[in-house]
Order: C-alpha cells, then sequence, then structure tokens
C-alpha cells in the first residue's frame, strides 16, 4: 500500500524465515522510534528450557539481537511489555535476569498474565520499544 509514513523493516538474517512464513517483522522503524515484536526464550534447539531462568535469559538475548541489527542497545529501550504464562510463580525470576539486561534510568514496564503463548511451554514474551535519540 501506498503511507507518507517512511517506514523501514529492521530483519536480521535469522529472522527472514519467520518473515516470509509468518509475515511479520522483528521490529519496524518509524521515525527514530523501533517497535519490536515479541521475543520467546527458546533455545538453539527450538524448544523451551526446563529453566525458567534460562528461557527468560534466551528471550532477553533475543531482544538485544534485534536491538543490535537496528544499532541500539538495552539502553535504548523505552518501554516494554512482558505476557507471562504463571506470572506469579516467576516474577521474581524474570526481574532478577531483567536486571541482568536492563538496568537505570529504567524504562517503562507493563507485565501481563496470559494464559498461552505461540510455543506450547513458554512462560514469557517479551516486546521493546526503543529510540535511537539519547
Amino acid at each position: 500500500g501506498t503511507s507518507t509514513m517512511t517506514r523501514e523493516i529492521i530483519l536480521p538474517e535469522s529472522d527472514r524465515r519467520a518473515y516470509e512464513d509468518f509475515h511479520f517483522a522483528p521490529a519496524v522503524k518509524a521515525g527514530s522510534i523501533i517497535i519490536c515484536s515479541g521475543q520467546l526464550g527458546i533455545g538453539p534447539d527450538g524448544k523451551v528450557p526446563e529453566s525458567a531462568e534460562e528461557e527468560f535469559r534466551n528471550a532477553w538475548q533475543a531482544v538485544g539481537r534485534i536491538l543490535a541489527e537496528a544499532g541500539l542497545t538495552y539502553d535504548h529501550i523505552l518501554e516494554f511489555t512482558t505476557f507471562h504464562v504463571g506470572l506469579q510463580a516467576n516474577l521474581a525470576t524474570f526481574m532478577k535476569v531483567k536486571d541482568e539486561f536492563v538496568s537505570e534510568p529504567w524504562p517503562a514496564w507493563t507485565a501481563i498474565g496470559i494464559t498461552e503463548l505461540a510455543v506450547p511451554g513458554a512462560r514469557v514474551e517479551i516486546r521493546v520499544t526503543a529510540s535511537e535519540g539519547d
């Protein structure tokens, strides 16, 4: 379609297949804002790790990979939303892992408890919005 908004797709090579098969971009840049699709914490084998901590670390690393493709780091995150299966049971572990990646000044954060994610057994999906600005 034709649009007056300039939109740039952020597409690491490792995400090309998902882009083509499922028709969504890992991230879209509009102006100085980068809106990222949600990232799961599946391992290199395509499976959800038994350990919640490992899953959460994988998910944050996936977020970092998308940000890096846009030339950004975790410090550029303005806001993030997390979707949790078993929110109460896993929140303390999630917050501990989050703080390995995100630091002050803290971004805005919304945590939402849900019933399921696209990959069976997954406990979290992390969606971030970042900005190129200082």
